[in-house]
């Protein structure tokens, strides 16, 4: 195990999260002050070296065979992870009435710490466990945590080393994860190569849209049909002002569209080891067309953004909303709940542009004491194809496995979703997931996502005009990443 200092990221995301807003500067301290301010930087860093290095020299203890632990603690923010474990895993005994301890065959309990996504919260509290992790009691100590797409770097960090190589724990990404999607190996991966995290899913995002509505307005509800009716940019403009003669909307929010343009940036936001923001021209493109759009009334401009009532509301059998642009966990997750009329009203075709949303890694945290269970969870949940069919079978979930998905595909009778009408949705994930070319990636994903669209939601709404959206962008920004030196817009 390389014994290697904490990634000072991870410090300065927990001070974010503990101070951001307050309006704290280093403007106006003197000599002396700036002078004890160092110090006190550099003990901090020796600490955090230190506690890496016993961190590391546990693990390194526990992988070469040391006495494994009685409790596996799991980070995570929500339980889709946990449920998936509980109905695959075959070493599960039982899970306790309140679904936060999952007992084990041989008695090791899977203790599972859940604190919500929204804001930052997951990762303010994953971050000071793990800047605890050396002093922690082996029954504290965080032996797994997931991490999603938007800031699966920020933990794959070589540095930071908070996160360990797969091959660390046994487990060679050449061989035992030969099957996954080679974009979803490269995310989880660090800059020198190496992987540090794996996922069951593989995450490419379709059009979902009401049957009724599409038999209103062009006559058909047929997917192949359909899909000719979205199939780029251009014709899905012309298709929206159709959509709009009947009375409805193409999609709820401005934000529906978001991921498309997002998954199509070539540079990343904040490069590796910068300290520059670049918001690319892709983002630019999305803010114009965005406007566009609900001028022309193709959104709803009651729904302002995704995550909110109106929102959710816009999947409802009351609603003029035709379509919504999500991956598989989205109409498990999202769409399906909020619909309140009867099963087979949906069905998916294709995007108007390919893209991927989302994704869960799973990660062996440096310092687990419980490093044989975490290989096995991870194998099992990851790397099983016969597991990831099952997981796609009951939760219509398209799974990390080159060679199920396409089985998948072919298989109506197993793998027709009662949601969609008996449709197969596999037919339509495959394709797309084969040509997911993942925009470069930054640890302020997450936070550059979610404030490009708040920031810009009064403009789109025509409360304050562009210059002024700009400039409450780069005020949130440098609330949220205090390290933030530059914002640059393109030209």
């Amino acid at each position: 195990m390389k014994k290697k200092a904490v990634s000072m990221l991870l410090a300065a995301a927990v001070t974010v999260g503990m101070f951001a807003g307050c309006g704290q500067t280093d403007g106006g301290k003197t000599a002396d002050t700036a002078s004890t301010d160092n110090a006190a930087d550099s003990q901090e860093k020796d600490a955090a070296d230190a506690n890496a290095e016993d961190a590391a020299d546990a693990g390194a203890e526990n992988a070469a065979g040391g006495e494994e632990g009685k409790i596996i603690n799991v980070y995570c923010w929500n339980t889709e992870f946990s449920e998936r474990v509980q109905a695959i895993y075959p070493e599960v005994k039982e899970t306790s009435a309140d679904g936060t301890v999952t007992t084990l065959n041989d008695g090791t309990e899977i203790h599972w710490i859940i604190n919500p996504n929204q804001d930052g919260v997951y990762q303010q509290k994953l971050d000071e466990a793990l800047l605890n992790q050396a002093t922690a009691s082996a029954d504290d100590k965080v032996d797994i945590f997931l991490s999603e797409t938007d800031y699966v770097t920020k933990y794959t960090d070589a540095d930071a080393d908070v996160a360990m190589p797969l091959t660390d724990l046994g487990i060679d990404p050449e061989t035992d994860l030969a099957d996954q999607y080679d974009f979803t190996r490269v995310t989880a991966s660090d800059k020198n190569g190496v992987q540090r995290g794996s996922t069951w899913q593989c995450c490419p995002g379709l059009l979902v849209y009401r049957r009724d509505i599409a038999k209103d307005v062009f006559g058909t509800d047929d997917p192949a049909e359909v899909g000719e009716k979205v199939k780029d940019w251009n014709v899905l403009k012309e298709t929206a002002q159709e959509l709009k003669d009947k009375g409805y909307y193409t999609f709820a929010s401005y934000a529906d569209t978001f991921r498309l343009y997002g998954n199509s940036i070539s540079q990343p936001w904040v490069s590796p080891g910068e300290t520059t923001l670049k918001i690319d021209q892709k983002i630019m493109d999305w803010i114009t067309d965005s406007k566009e759009w609900l001028d022309a009334e193709y959104f709803n401009k009651t729904v302002k953004g995704q995550w909110n009532d109106d929102w959710n509301k816009a999947m409802g059998s009351e609603s003029k909303v035709f379509a919504f642009l999500f991956p598989a966990w989205g109409i498990d997750f999202t769409l399906s709940p909020n619909w309140d009329g009867d099963m087979g009203a949906w069905a998916v075709t294709n995007p108007p542009q390919e893209y991927n949303w989302g994704g869960s890694y799973i990660h062996a945290c440096t310092g687990t004491d419980n490093v044989e269970h975490v290989k096995d969870i991870i194998l099992a949940m990851t790397a099983s194809k016969d597991n990831l069919l099952s997981i796609s079978q009951k939760y219509s979930d398209f799974t990390n496995t080159k060679t199920g998905m396409p089985e998948a595909a072919a298989d109506d009778a197993t793998f027709a979703s009662e949601f969609l009408g008996g449709q197969n949705p596999f037919k339509y994930f495959e394709p797309v997931a084969n040509n997911i070319q993942i925009a470069p990636l930054s640890a302020y994903d997450q936070g550059c996502v979610e404030l490009i669209q708040s920031s810009f939601s009064d403009y789109f709404q025509g409360k304050v005009d562009f210059d002024k959206a700009k400039a409450n962008f780069e005020t949130a920004i440098r609330e949220r990443y205090p390290d933030i030196t530059e914002i640059q817009w393109p030209e």
